[in-house]
């Protein structure tokens, strides 16, 4: 019987009932599917150092292409080595790459193929099916690659660098830190939202407690209850979140997964997506029971002044605390220290701040003698009223558009910020590196001699010993890699720069360098600063004449001009980046190939390069933004059920509207005001907070992690979008709150 009256109020209120169920399973989906997609990149990453990015490939010393008999060859004498076989198709299929799992047994750990299963043809397949594509017309290359660069080979073979992509590697590290960031906002948002829900069945529920107190049970007995009522719930509702998430993983994993592995030098082929994570699970059950038993561990004050009062003092403290520690810190960790102490400041003051001000609009109405008055000032006392009342609701929906107004701007920035950066570094139609032994001033002769060329450059790729001015004398210098330019050509010369000096390319061919920005940041280096470097010996003194951003390689860079090189220098790699013009890429290569006497010069595109990497990043961060959409349908989920429940609690006090004399489309006008300007005040209210996320991630999180930051950009036309979705959600609580009122006027009980 005692149980049969405890759950009683679910018999007469199942929508909540419901709307909690619903809460439970969406966070657990949500929290899951983030946790699986995180999880499955971060336990890849260690393995993905050691596939694409690390490879090397075998050609031979005459300058012949290699082939089948090569393989064989190697293979009997010893040699670990594998077939690899690219085969350009155009886009929408994309470029395969053919493998022989079997032939990379002796690779180990650090095989990009592990084994057969693993081909599923995006973008590796097995090599006969490889071959089969390429014999429809499309260009093919066979490569025979090692597992390191230092193996020993027969004569007449020699190992060469061997890559797919420009390496961007840092670029995903970024991505996955900021990834990390936003799975711990899910984290608090779902907390936050079911906690929301659970504490406004509580207090539907304290008149039933008081009547079964009348009747002898004890409290202890009730909490007994309560508990066992929510272990019950998470166990019903955490399950299908589970198998939810998981399933969501599963559909964005695959794109997922070959986004990283093609765009970032990496491949994600750890475990698969066949188990639940139960490790979430766990997460969400402590979750659950955490943040709904919480006030049995902190009890609140009674009195509501005591509480706005201390709510206001501790969030102005936190937020004032946590915006010097965001600002001032050094480390990466006591920016995310700053960062949640300012949500919690903020969480603290926005509901009573907001309620103070429709307190104040309130008074100001009621000063005025205009007809209208008495109802905006009605409107104002009961949006004061549901601020205090809702105010965990308010809080987590404030902090979810302030997280996917964040993530927006990152995912849009990192976009654009990606396509200009791959533009820049792909500008040439194509590229084209300089074989072992090759003499690349008689091929840049050559490439002069060709009528119709387009622009082209000469790339020299070093070593430099970098000492900044500011660093003293005494100082150790630091070692840099060294980019060396001939000409100077609109290839380069249209780059846009983090800073420059007025005319920064032309001071670049008279002796000038530029620096990238990793180096600028960690050494404190500007434009105009000294920079002494020191060059296969030899020493020069220099100006940095401007900053360039280079997302892909944690190493500092100097970029000059090969005419400032001294003698002596000797490159580590060179390669042309060219513009065919008028003529066709293969006279180019013939050309060049009769020069080296290298029939099997590699050329590689750019433009499908460029094609290929730009789609794949549009897969990539389908990821965050299918999470940010879950997380802003979370709470927007929330936030109708708070509003819709708490105007049912309060239908006695809209029909007095009625009673005071309004009609009933007059009612349902101030229904809707009410409601929309309810759900508007806290989209507007998340705006700074998300303004101030987005500057935390790109200019303190991605500086102190990787040495580079994104621009920042705000997107205001997005901030209108999610001012409509507001307006939306209000719209609809008030058509609910009509037909409320509708079935109270028919005699229905609500």
């Amino acid at each position: 019987m005692l149980i049969r009256a405890f759950l009683s109020h679910y018999q007469r209120h199942p929508f909540q009932l419901a709307a909690l169920m619903l809460m439970i399973v969406l966070a657990t989906m949500l929290w899951t599917g983030v946790t699986v997609l995180t999880d499955q990149a971060r336990s890849s990453l260690a393995q993905s150092e050691e596939t694409v990015a690390a490879r090397a490939h075998i050609v031979r010393t005459d300058g012949q292409p290699v082939g089948v008999e090569d393989f064989v060859r190697l293979r009997k004498t010893g040699v670990c080595v594998a077939p690899w076989l690219e085969v350009k198709r155009p886009a929408p299929e994309g470029q395969v790459i053919g493998v022989d799992p079997m032939s990379m047994a002796c690779f180990g750990r650090s095989a990009p193929i592990q084994d057969a299963a693993s081909l599923d043809g995006m973008p590796f397949m097995d090599i006969g099916d490889a071959l089969r594509v390429s014999q429809e017309g499309y260009d093919s290359q066979l490569y025979l690659i090692a597992p390191r660069d230092d193996i020993e080979l027969p004569q007449g073979y020699a190992l060469r660098a061997f890559s797919l992509a420009p390496p961007t590697g840092e670029l995903a590290d970024s991505f996955l830190l900021n990834l990390d960031a936003l799975s711990l906002l899910v984290l608090l948002i779902t907390g936050l939202l079911i906690r929301s829900v659970y504490r406004l069945g509580l207090v539907q529920r304290e008149a039933s407690f008081e009547l079964l107190y009348r009747f002898g049970v004890l409290p202890r007995r009730i909490r007994q209850l309560l508990v066992l009522e929510l272990v019950v719930l998470t166990a019903v509702g955490v399950p299908p979140g589970l198998w939810l998430g998981a399933s969501l993983a599963e559909a964005l994993g695959t794109g997922f997964g070959q986004a990283l592995g093609s765009l970032f030098d990496l491949t994600l082929y750890a475990e698969s997506f066949g188990s639940l994570p139960w490790r979430a699970a766990v997460v969400m059950v402590a979750l659950v029971l955490t943040v709904c038993l919480l006030e049995w561990v902190f009890p609140q004050p009674r009195q509501p002044a005591m509480v706005s009062a201390y709510a206001r003092l501790g969030g102005g403290a936190l937020l004032l605390a946590g915006a010097l520690g965001v600002v001032l810190a050094t480390e990466l960790v006591w920016v995310f220290a700053g960062t949640a102490l300012v949500f919690a400041g903020v969480g603290l003051l926005t509901p009573p701040l907001l309620a103070a001000v429709e307190e104040r609009r309130s008074v100001r109405s009621g000063a005025t003698a205009s007809v209208a008055d008495p109802l905006r000032r009605w409107r104002a006392r009961e949006l004061s009223v549901m601020f205090r009342q809702l105010a965990l609701p308010v809080v987590a929906l404030q902090f979810s558009i302030a997280a996917v107004l964040a993530v927006h701007a990152l995912v849009t920035t990192f976009e654009s910020t990606f396509e200009q950066w791959l533009g820049q570094r792909l500008a040439a139609d194509f590229y084209i590196e300089v074989p072992q032994g090759g003499d690349s001033a008689t091929a840049a002769r050559r490439l002069n001699a060709l009528e119709g060329l387009g622009t082209w450059h000469l790339v020299a790729h070093g070593k430099a010993q970098v000492r900044p001015e500011e660093a003293g004398t005494g100082a150790d210098p630091l070692t840099a890699d060294l980019m060396a330019l001939t000409p100077i050509t609109d290839l380069v010369s249209d780059w846009a720069l983090l800073s420059s000096a007025e005319r920064p390319w032309r001071e670049l061919a008279s002796g000038a360098v530029m620096v990238n920005e990793q180096l600028a940041r960690r050494h404190d280096v500007e434009v105009g600063s000294p920079l002494e470097l020191t060059i296969a010996g030899t020493r020069m003194r220099t100006n940095v004449v401007g900053i360039y951003a280079d997302y892909g390689r944690p190493v500092a860079e100097v970029l000059l001009h090969a005419d400032t090189l001294p003698a002596a220098f000797t490159p580590r790699s060179e390669s042309f980046s060219v513009n065919k013009g008028e003529l066709s890429r293969d006279v180019i290569h013939d050309r060049l190939a009769d020069t080296w006497g290298a029939p099997d010069l590699q050329v590689r595109d750019n433009a499908s390069i460029r094609e290929l990497a730009s789609q794949i990043f549009d897969q990539t961060f389908l990821l965050t933004r299918a999470i940010s959409a879950l997380t802003l349908v979370l709470a927007a989920v929330a936030l109708l059920i708070m509003i819709w429940v708490f105007f049912t609690t309060r239908v006695w006090y809209f029909r007095l509207l009625g009673v005071w004399g309004l009609q009933g489309h007059q009612v349902r006008r101030q229904l809707r005001l009410l409601s929309v300007r309810l759900t508007l005040t806290i989209t507007a209210a998340a705006l700074p907070l998300g303004i101030w996320l987005t500057w935390v991630l790109v200019n303190r999180i991605n500086p102190l992690a990787f040495g580079w930051s994104l621009p920042m950009d705000l997107y205001p036309v997005f901030w209108l979008e999610l001012g409509l979705m507001a307006g939306a959600a209000g719209l609809l609580v008030a058509h609910l709150m009509r037909r409320q009122l509708e079935r109270d006027a028919n005699g229905e009980r609500p």
